[in-house]
């Protein structure tokens, strides 16, 4: 491609020249050519992949890439941003509905219609026309005559959406009766009707390297063209100019426009960014006279020559100008109409010697130039010749006199008078007229000379406006990427956020199966930590000891004022630490919240996390005392049950 790589002013010169060897390596290697992209852009999205695998400079990311070859794709799919939706700017779509596709169906009639979705991502777009088409035309119409062509130089995108399935998210842009019609609800996707998916061809492309898809209707490139640069934005538009008919239709995004190729688009809307194509002037071709002369054989020799005779005297009777014939004698031989009329000759003044009629001398002395023009062979040519006609008009005359030869030998002469007194009255008014415009003139050059300071100081302000106004459409370009990468993070954070979400409940669920096991127990329980500080505490321990679960959660367990001797649980808790023992049973003296001693039987066991491998203790305090005085009730009460029962 004629693109080379960009320069890029916002780096230093080192970062700048391993961005330029990154390019040319993803080059070299992937065939992806990243050069005409925007510098910015492309290195914002680059930074952030080289952030998240911990590279900092350019030359160990090529290292990483070549160490890591899965790497390639989601680089490339952090680079092309494929952020897209159905009916997006759906008043962009109102207008190609209702205006643009109509004038395209009206024009082409029965023909085939061709479309064009350059840079589909995973083809909501394309889908929007192939409804909008098949909505204009109805179904059977778009199954016959419709193609649309699909193009993105993004694999994984291009198989997503020759899947055509899409969650509740992506189809909530699409109004619900075209949703109902066109889509199939199965297993919480929506899938695009597969008899119409069959006139979607989708396909790799690469709008910077590959040839254009040709005799396209409809062209739409939405929000693509903002990442190039501003030479390959001109050079992709010129071959979309390739690709569209005459008076074909160019949809782009909100944020691009035709700054540079005005002379090859036209707006359609311009808010709307729609277009269509400006045929180039082809070369005008001069249509060819064939003259066929017909010549019928006459009957006899001398009436052919008869024939031709007359036919010549005829040819020279309607002539335009005054002409005369002379022969080498000085006898007038030939005058035709104009001439007999403007001269007041008769016929009889044919065969007279031509020093013997007025026009010999009036308007010029005629018999010196004939006998020059004998001299000299050559014709001669006398112009403005001023001559009063028989009714005093003042007139101007052309005379021409031009020796007759037949071979080498002079056998007249013929004169020729063209009236050029139009021609020369004008001539006057002209001069007269350009008397006057020459002191208008001199009055204009002066108001010329402060129009043309005005004009360079509006040229100088147009100029300033034209920069301004490509930097404020390289900004809003920017922004636009921006606001799509921004689009594209907010969904990824959307599914953490879900996957998070799912978590929490999950987590709580667990939380209340284990307040549930905590609650039933009839012991109290504390687990501790390696460091034996309190995670959890029971509420049979507050009712045990006293103590709240905001009181010792986070403290030292021996540290606790009980009415437990905890000092004496500090061996068996270790033990338990150590993995040395999986089960231990103590029996203590205690003095419980009210200050009653009781006996104490205390279990630890050990807290074990993922592989087995212990994270803590769990101890259970139980009070056999308590115990011992609840087993006789509930003997007695199950032997009411059963009397009642009996």
């Amino acid at each position: 491609m004629a693109l080379r790589n960009a320069s890029l002013p916002s780096a230093s010169s080192e970062t700048a020249g391993g961005l330029t060897a990154l390019i040319d390596y993803l080059k070299r290697s992937r065939g992806f050519d990243f050069a005409g992209y925007k510098p910015a852009s492309l290195e914002r999205r680059i930074q952030k992949r080289m952030q998240f695998v911990g590279v900092r400079q350019y030359p160990d990311y090529v290292d990483y890439l070549e160490v890591h070859p899965e790497e390639f794709e989601i680089l490339f799919n952090a680079i092309l941003i494929n952020v897209t939706a159905f009916f997006r700017d759906s008043g962009a779509w109102e207008y190609l509905s209702e205006h643009a596709i109509p004038d395209i169906l009206a024009r082409k009639a029965a023909a085939p219609v061709r479309v064009w979705s350059a840079g589909c991502a995973s083809g909501e777009e394309t889908y929007t026309l192939a409804m909008l088409l098949a909505e204009l035309m109805g179904t059977q119409d778009y199954k016959e005559r419709v193609k649309i062509y699909a193009t993105d130089v993004d694999e994984e995108a291009l198989t997503n959406a020759r899947q055509a399935s899409y969650g509740e998210r992506e189809a909530a842009g699409v109004p619900p009766p075209l949703l109902e019609k066109y889509f199939e609800h199965t297993n919480g996707a929506y899938l695009f009707r597969k008899d119409l998916r069959r006139n979607v061809i989708f396909g790799r492309h690469d709008l910077i390297q590959d040839a254009p898809i040709s005799r396209v209707d409809l062209l739409v490139c939405r929000n693509t063209l903002m990442y190039f640069n501003a030479e390959t934005q001109s050079h992709i538009l010129n071959r979309f100019h390739f690709a569209l008919n005459d008076g074909g239709v160019l949809f782009l995004g909100r944020a691009e426009t035709l700054l540079t190729n005005a002379n090859t688009f036209s707006p359609l809307d311009l808010r709307r960014r729609i277009f269509t194509k400006v045929p180039r002037a082809g070369l005008n071709l001069r249509d060819r006279l064939l003259l066929i002369a017909q010549n019928g054989p006459p009957d006899e020799a001398g009436n052919g020559v008869d024939r031709q005779i007359r036919l010549r005297e005829a040819a020279l009777e309607v002539a335009p100008s005054a002409q005369l014939v002379v022969d080498v004698t000085g006898a007038l031989v030939l005058a035709n109409e104009r001439a007999r009329s403007m001269f007041a000759l008769s016929q009889t003044d044919l065969g007279r010697p031509i020093q013997d009629l007025r026009m010999s001398y009036q308007p010029v002395e005629i018999r010196s130039y004939i006998d020059q023009v004998y001299a000299e062979r050559l014709p001669i040519l006398l112009r403005d010749v001023e001559w009063r006609s028989p009714t005093g008009e003042p007139r101007w005359l052309d005379v021409h006199i031009v020796p007759l030869l037949d071979g080498s030998a002079i056998i007249g002469a013929a004169i020729a008078f063209a009236d050029v007194s139009s021609a020369k009255r004008l001539q006057r008014e002209l001069e007269h007229a350009n008397q006057e415009l020459e002191t208008a003139y001199e009055e204009l050059q002066s108001t010329n000379e402060e129009l043309e300071t005005t004009n360079e100081e509006l040229q100088s302000t147009v100029e300033e406006l034209e920069t301004t106004n490509e930097e404020l459409q390289s900004t809003n370009e920017e922004l636009e990427t921006m606001n799509e990468e921004l689009q594209s993070t907010n969904e990824e954070l959307q599914t953490v956020n879900e996957e998070l979400r799912q978590r929490g409940e999950e987590l709580n669920t667990v939380n209340a199966f284990l307040e549930s096991i905590l609650t039933s127990l009839r012991g109290g329980v504390a687990v501790v930590d390696a460091d034996l500080k309190i995670l959890v505490w029971n509420d049979h321990a507050e009712d045990l000891w006293g103590l709240r679960p905001d009181e010792v959660v986070g403290r030292h367990l021996l540290g606790l004022d009980l009415g437990l001797p905890v000092e004496r649980l500090k061996q068996p808790i270790r033990e338990c630490l150590s993995g040395d023992r999986h089960f231990i049973e103590v029996e203590l003296e205690a003095t419980n919240r009210r200050g009653r001693v009781i006996r104490c039987r205390v279990t630890c066991s050990p807290l074990l996390g993922a592989h087995r491998a212990v994270r803590g203790a769990i101890v259970m305090m139980e009070d056999l005392d308590a115990q011992q005085t609840l087993e006789p009730r509930r003997e007695i009460r199950v032997k009411r049950g059963v009397e009642q029962r009996g």
